[in-house]
């Protein structure tokens, strides 16, 4: 070392630190701030985003359509469309609080038309009502009867995950996949309608409900399936503005 030249020393107690030691402090704490930045902005972009899916929790509405008992509880509401075009329909699924189906809430009900009130919870074009208990009675109305026909657009081999359709369309987020499993199965096993959440030929998601090829519920024999990758073949169908897959749930199979 020179004569001239001093090493600089710095003991913690004192005010302030010599000059060279505090430059390169600052530069080592700079530096660090700009590399946790960095890993929090990859960490946030590499993260799945959450779907858009709603729960509108405390926001209870009044809903007016006519009943529908099977194969799951759903509500048809004509929607306003343009004068000499056909009728179109919105169908809301009905649920109870929790994980329970609305059977027998609207037991007696079916091809009533009523109002009811309740919560919405929707995906997409997809919509469900958690009603409120004791919230449905029947109206006297001088509408016509709805025509509803039900297109048939054949059989597809569909590849997907099924899941309980209530946390999927709102309740949860995330409301899929295997850590959901476990929650899914409750809900299909208390009356929630199961829902086949697939892909079509243009790599769009489309949300199918699951029926037996009679058109009876099936909640009891997919829940084998649930949140794991399942290979179903049947017949679609369109009713409204929602799609059903109708088969047997023994045909269903698992896939890697």
């Amino acid at each position: 070392m020179e004569p001239n030249e001093r090493e600089e020393f710095y003991v913690g107690y004192l005010p302030r630190a010599p000059q060279g030691i505090a430059a390169y402090v600052r530069k080592v704490v700079i530096a660090l701030v700009i590399i946790a930045i960095a890993i929090a902005a990859l960490l946030v972009t590499g993260q799945h985003r959450f779907a858009a899916s709603f729960f509108e929790f405390g926001n209870v509405r009044e809903f007016e359509g006519v009943v529908d008992e099977y194969p799951y509880p759903v509500l048809v509401a004509q929607k306003n469309g343009q004068a000499g075009t056909l009728p179109v329909f919105s169908y809301y699924a009905l649920v109870a609080e929790g994980k329970h189906g609305a059977e027998q809430m609207v037991e007696g009900f079916d091809g009533k038309r009523v109002k009811l009130r309740g919560t919405l919870i929707h995906r997409d074009d997809t919509a469900m009502i958690e009603v409120v208990p004791d919230s449905i009675r029947m109206i006297k109305t001088n509408a016509r009867a709805m025509n509803r026909p039900v297109e048939n657009l054949g059989a597809h081999t569909l590849v997907g995950e099924i899941v309980d359709s209530k946390c999927y369309l709102g309740v949860m987020n995330p409301g899929h996949t295997k850590p959901h499993r476990e929650c899914a199965s409750l809900c299909i096993r208390g009356g929630i309608p199961p829902l086949l959440v697939a892909r079509d030929a243009e790599g769009v998601t489309v949300s199918l409900w699951l029926v037996s090829e009679r058109r009876q519920p099936v909640n009891r024999e997919v829940l084998d399936f649930v949140a794991e990758p399942v290979e179903i073949t049947g017949q679609v169908s369109r009713n409204g503005d929602q799609l059903f897959l109708l088969a047997d749930p023994k045909t269903y199979r698992r896939v890697r």
